[in-house]
Parts: structure tokens; C-alpha cells; sequence
């Protein structure tokens, strides 16, 4: 018979405690919701896997508290270029130039156990996080009101754990979504692969850049990581076995065929499927998934963990609005409504990008190269990284509204104490109306206050000059970039509401406008069948 934990009910059970389950446990734990987090193992692996991060995924770090971390453990991404057959640039990824639209180095690198190991830490200081290490799960019920997840540990005890939700942050052998029974469409890329992460002692001796070798002879791929971390990503030719592969006199030999191996310590080498996959459900009632539980994405964009990232932040606030009563439990579709577009557009821009790198075919490579060649010396082609990450295109998002489904920008202000920092730093996990002067604060009607009142949304004014203050419920800051200004003025807005996760809900250019966007945020919240003050809404 399985033990219950002390705690009768959480809020939210969490199957996994990788980088994705342990961000998403430290959002709801951050938001005061219990948290019961089973992970099989009890160590964290203490080599990487995922090396880079995009601004996007620092924001969400930064919102759980460890911007000052990341400040250290991250290294900039310098781009990366494409070498042709004849060892020549066909293809060019250049860092995206500042200012920087979210407040951080758009790409970077990082040591995943590092990360890991802080997001523990963090986690461990909220006394509402119940973290059960060894333990995996084995049997899951839900009903109308809660799921049972039952969990054993390498002892063989069991613990029953009890939640309003639960959620598989559980990997790509997700033990969730095959107790749920939900398939996997395959996105039609599958191939083998060796990565080969390496510790060197000249840091200086290969250029601070990426490389991908879009060789038919043996494709790889060169990334530089922090500090003295360098990766090389090997592709396996049709016929090779993957065990035998990852022999260490093989991985050796295909090393040496990328570089001069002398001043290299092997850390790991491993190798992976490399897929592309997509979950045809991601929620099943009381039960989401997220992370590569629901989706495998090809590395070529360096996107895997920032989709998973996304997951996170996308589902957390959506959870708490509902725990908390302020949002009907439709709301949670929106998390797949929202996500799975996304993913799915990222999963092709990486294909495209592999099937680049990996092409076998000489001929073909050589038809290639000179399309390539052509499209960058003719200026056509695209070479800023982040451009092939798509808006939200549905779901909590206004209505054929100007910038809905956009990132909102994070500048650099002037706190009310004097301090620069970056405005999330000031900003609670709610939504938020933004403005760049007091006035359109005063568009708000009676009923639209009262209603952002009681969904506890923020006011903020962010102004090019002036004093910072904080007084009457209205946040002003003084931006120290320029940032929010060209934005708001760039796309002729007078007002933005901002959801939790910063993407924007929707634009307005005047009081009409503004309170039609408030009413619409309500209605998508279902509030109107709760206890807000009616707001009109129009079309």
C-alpha cells in the first residue's frame, strides 16, 4: 500500500525534475502554489546536454530569480557560419545587433548541470516545494477534481501524492504521456548523430564562432561553449552502426577529422537520435504535458530546450489564474492552442536548417552551395537567428490585434530607488497595461479599473525622462536605452497589455480601444462568469 506525502492536496504534481520541470516548479512555487516534484534519478547528470539559450529563455531565468547567475554562467553566441564542400561560407547566422529587444544577449551558451544545479537550489528555499528524488512514477488516475499519481521509490516504497494537476516534464520516454495513451506525429526527420563535448586547454586556439560543416563526406557541426567547453556534432553516414559509433577510439578518429585534437580532454561523448516529433495532445483534463515529453526538435536551431522553456512559462501563469479563480479552466486549452503552432513552425526552420548541413548527395551539395552563395551575395538571404522564431498566431491573444502574439520588449530603467535594472525586475508574474505617458492610464472606465483591480494587473509608465516613482497603483519608470520608446512608437500604439509570460495580449490607440482590449482579456479569461465587474466589449 503507497504511503500518502504529508501534504493532502498540491496544487500542481510535477513528473521530472530537468531543466524544464524544475523552471516550471520554481514559476509555481515563485506564485506561492504547492508543488510536488518525482524525479527517477537522484543526481543531477553532471555533463551537458543542451548548450544554447535564447533571450527568451534568460527572461524566463530572470524571472525566477537567477538573472545574476546566468550573467556568469553564459557566453555569447557568435553566430555561426556554413562552410560549403569547398570549405567556403555558402551560409551566414550573425548576432543580432543591439539594443537587445529583451533585455539579454539574444544567443548564448551554458553548462546545463551548472543551470540545473541552481535551479535546485532555488527551488529548495520555498518551504511549499515537496521534491521526492530516486522516486518514479508508476500509476496515474484522475477524476473530476484531482489526480492520483503514485510513485515508487528505489526502496520499493511507494507514495501516493495528490494534486489539482499534474504535469510530464518527463522526457521523450515520458512515463505520463504513455499512461495518457497520446501519440507522436512524426515530423519526418530522423537521423543518427554523435556529439562529442570536449574541454580544451587553449581557449584561444579556434575562432569564438560556430561552425557547421556542410561536408557530404561527414557533416558536423562546431559549437563554442563557456569557458573552456568546445562541442562537436557528428553525423553518422547510412550504414554505420550508432553502438559501435561511440567506440572512444571511433569517437577519436571522427574527431580528429574536424580538428587538431592536442590540447582536447574528451568530457563526454554520446550518441542521439536526433528527431522530430510532435504530440497530438497535450493536455488530457487534469493531466498537460511539456517539454520533450510533448515535442523533439532537431538541434539545428538550438532551440530544443527553449521550446520546452516556452512550455513552461506559457502554461505556469495560465495554472495559477485558474487555481486562484480568476480564470475559467478553459483557459488551459490555450496552452496547446498557443504552443503547439509554435513548436511546430521551429521543428521546420531546424529541418531546413539540417537537411543543409547533413546533405550526403555531392551533386546535390554542390547545387546547394551555389544557391546559397547567390542568396547571400544578392542580400536575400536571412541571417539574424531569432527571425525564424514565429509570434503566437492564437489563442489569449486580441482579437486582429496590433501586436498580439509579439514578445513585448524589456528595457533598462530606472528603478524608484535609483537602481538600473531590467524591467521585469519590477514587474510581478501579472498582466500589465503599458504606457509611455500618464494619460492613457486615465482611458480606463470605472469598470475596466475595477475588473484590472481584481485580476491584480498593473499599471506601468514607461517615459524617455523624468523621476521614477512608484504612487496611486501606477508603476513610472525611466527607460536608459531608448527601447520601449521606438517600439511603442515604431508601431504607432498608445497603450499595451502585457501578459504574464510578456508576450502582448493587444495594442490600443485610444479609450475605445483600451476598453475593448480589457473586455476581451476578460472574456478569454472567462471572467465573465465569475465575479468581475462587466466590461463591454465590442467587434
Amino acid at each position: 500500500m503507497s504511503a500518502p506525502v504529508a501534504n493532502s492536496i498540491h496544487d500542481v504534481a510535477i513528473v521530472g525534475l530537468g531543466p524544464v520541470g524544475a523552471i516550471f516548479a520554481n514559476l509555481l512555487a515563485q506564485a506561492r502554489l504547492s508543488v510536488a516534484v518525482v524525479e527517477r534519478v537522484a543526481e543531477i547528470y553532471d555533463k551537458p546536454r543542451a548548450i544554447t539559450l535564447d533571450h527568451e529563455a534568460l527572461r524566463v531565468l530572470q524571472a525566477i530569480g537567477l538573472g545574476d547567475f546566468m550573467e556568469q554562467a553564459i557566453a555569447p553566441h557568435n553566430g555561426s557560419h556554413y562552410l560549403g564542400v569547398d570549405g567556403e561560407i555558402i551560409k551566414i547566422f550573425d548576432p543580432m545587433p543591439p539594443p537587445f529587444p529583451l533585455g539579454w544577449i539574444p544567443n548564448v551558451t551554458f553548462v546545463q548541470p551548472d543551470l540545473e544545479q541552481a535551479l535546485r537550489d532555488k527551488l529548495a528555499d520555498y518551504p511549499h516545494a515537496d521534491v521526492f528524488l530516486a522516486a518514479a512514477g508508476v500509476a496515474l488516475r484522475q477524476d473530476a477534481d484531482a489526480v492520483t499519481l503514485t510513485a515508487q521509490r528505489e526502496s520499493g516504497e511507494e507514495l501516493s501524492i495528490h494534486a489539482r494537476y499534474l504535469v510530464g516534464c518527463d522526457g521523450a520516454n515520458s512515463f505520463v504521456r504513455k499512461q495518457l495513451g497520446i501519440g507522436l506525429d512524426d515530423l519526418a526527420f530522423d537521423e543518427w548523430w554523435m556529439v562529442v563535448d570536449t574541454l580544451t586547454s587553449d581557449p584561444a586556439k579556434r575562432p569564438a564562432k560556430s561552425f557547421q560543416y556542410c561536408w557530404p563526406s561527414r557533416p558536423g557541426t562546431f559549437v563554442p561553449g563557456p569557458r573552456n567547453l568546445r562541442r562537436w556534432e557528428i553525423k553518422l553516414l547510412p550504414g554505420e552502426d550508432p553502438e559501435a559509433a561511440g567506440a572512444a577510439d571511433n569517437v577519436v578518429k571522427l574527431l580528429k577529422g574536424f580538428t587538431d585534437i592536442s590540447d582536447l580532454t574528451i568530457w563526454r561523448s554520446a550518441v542521439y537520435r536526433f528527431h522530430a516529433l510532435l504530440g497530438q495532445r497535450w493536455r488530457d483534463h487534469r493531466v498537460l504535458l511539456m517539454g520533450d515529453a510533448v515535442h523533439q526538435t532537431p538541434p539545428f536551431l538550438g532551440q530544443g530546450l527553449c521550446a520546452g522553456i516556452r512550455d513552461a512559462v506559457n502554461l505556469a501563469w495560465k495554472l495559477r489564474l485558474v487555481l486562484r479563480g480568476d480564470a475559467n479552466e478553459a483557459l488551459l486549452d490555450s496552452y496547446e492552442i498557443e504552443r503547439k503552432p509554435h513548436v511546430r513552425a521551429v521543428v521546420a526552420s531546424a529541418k531546413e536548417f539540417g537537411k543543409i548541413i547533413g546533405e550526403l548527395d555531392p551533386v546535390a551539395a554542390a547545387a546547394r552551395d551555389l544557391r546559397l552563395r547567390a542568396e547571400l551575395k544578392a542580400g536575400t538571404a536571412e541571417t539574424i537567428r531569432q527571425k525564424f522564431i514565429p509570434d503566437l498566431v492564437s489563442g489569449l491573444i486580441a482579437r486582429d490585434g496590433d501586436l498580439a502574439g509579439r514578445l513585448f520588449v524589456q528595457p533598462h530603467v530606472q528603478a524608484p530607488d535609483g537602481q538600473t535594472c531590467r524591467l521585469d525586475d519590477l514587474l510581478k508574474p501579472e498582466f500589465a497595461i503599458v504606457t509611455a505617458t500618464a494619460e492613457p492610464m486615465e482611458w480606463l472606465s470605472d469598470a475596466s479599473r475595477a475588473a484590472w483591480q481584481h485580476l491584480a494587473g498593473e499599471r506601468v509608465v514607461i517615459t524617455a525622462s523624468g523621476e521614477s516613482t512608484d504612487a496611486d497603483g501606477i508603476l513610472s519608470v525611466v527607460e536608459r536605452d531608448g527601447l520601449f520608446a521606438d517600439w511603442i512608437r515604431h508601431h504607432r500604439a498608445a497603450a499595451v497589455i502585457v501578459r504574464p509570460d510578456r508576450y502582448v495580449f493587444g495594442a490600443a490607440g485610444n479609450a475605445d480601444e483600451l476598453n475593448m482590449l480589457v473586455g476581451q482579456l476578460l472574456e478569454g479569461l472567462g471572467a465573465r462568469h465569475q465575479s468581475f465587474p462587466a466590461v463591454p466589449v465590442t467587434s
